[in-house]
């Protein structure tokens, strides 16, 4: 079946949006104007344009097309990467891994460390919904992979050059610690397999700011565990701006607790 031909450049693609959208690409160290690039005409930057202007923006190009596209090459690329870099991996060590290079918090975190809140075009109340910075931030970030995979002719050069260097960094990180953002599952594997039940979460709003990395607290504890006051054992303590992100951190601290009785 034919390739679906590109949508046509917006023809009005102004030339400060072009020099800015190129400044940001060779911030990433993306020039389309090197030898075998795609060239820095605005039917060339018409797609990244389009990754980076989310639909609260209310223009006609958005960034939901290439979202989805993004999807499928960050998947194809991030598998070729564990491929290339870590072959004596089991299949099931990179599909974990994988699930972590693709993952929403990953992407939030990479759009935030590589300035793209800089230069995506954002609806006003949009831009005001801090607690929806990060959902934004994975949106369009996951939309620019497909806009530089189109870019590019359907290339995934560009998407390695950007990102191989970010995932050795979270890769290494992982490989360290293999339980890193799931430390929920790895206490429940832990505790279960002591026959000691299931982990008690209690979690408790101290802040009602949206965006509040402390906003929430939690505790976790075993189910009839009990300290030598009588009350119940916490295991360990962790803040969050979110319920889950606060039982993420307990559950880690709690591992981490664990670990250091073991030693």
């Amino acid at each position: 079946m034919p390739a679906k031909p590109r949508p046509p450049a917006p023809p009005s693609l102004p030339l400060h949006r072009q020099k800015q959208l190129l400044a940001f690409l060779r911030q990433l160290e993306l020039d389309p104007t090197a030898p075998g690039g795609p060239g820095d005409d605005a039917a060339t930057l018409a797609p990244i344009d389009e990754a980076l202007t989310h639909t609260s923006a209310g223009l006609a190009y958005h960034h939901e097309r290439l979202e989805f596209l993004g999807d499928a090459v960050l998947r194809l690329a991030a598998a070729e990467y564990l491929q290339r870099e870590h072959p004596d991996l089991s299949v099931g060590q990179c599909s974990a891994l994988r699930a972590q290079l693709v993952s929403d918090r990953w992407l939030a975190e990479l759009g935030e460390s590589c300035g793209l809140a800089d230069v995506v075009q954002i609806g006003a109340m949009a831009e005001g919904d801090l607690a929806g910075r990060r959902t934004v931030l994975a949106e369009t970030c996951e939309a620019l992979i497909g806009g530089l995979y189109e870019s590019w002719g359907g290339s995934l050069e560009p998407v390695h050059l950007w990102l191989d260097s970010h995932w050795r960094h979270t890769t290494a990180a992982l490989l360290a610690d293999p339980d890193q953002h799931n430390w929920k599952s790895a206490l429940q594997e832990w505790s279960q397999g002591q026959s000691l039940g299931l982990p008690v979460y209690q979690c408790q709003e101290r802040s009602r700011r949206h965006a509040d990395p402390r906003r929430f607290v939690c505790r976790v504890s075993l189910a009839g565990s009990t300290a030598t006051n009588g009350a119940e054992k916490s295991l360990g303590e962790g803040w969050g701006g979110s319920r889950r992100e606060a039982e993420q951190q307990a559950a880690r601290a709690a591992l981490q607790h664990i670990r250091r009785q073991q030693c």
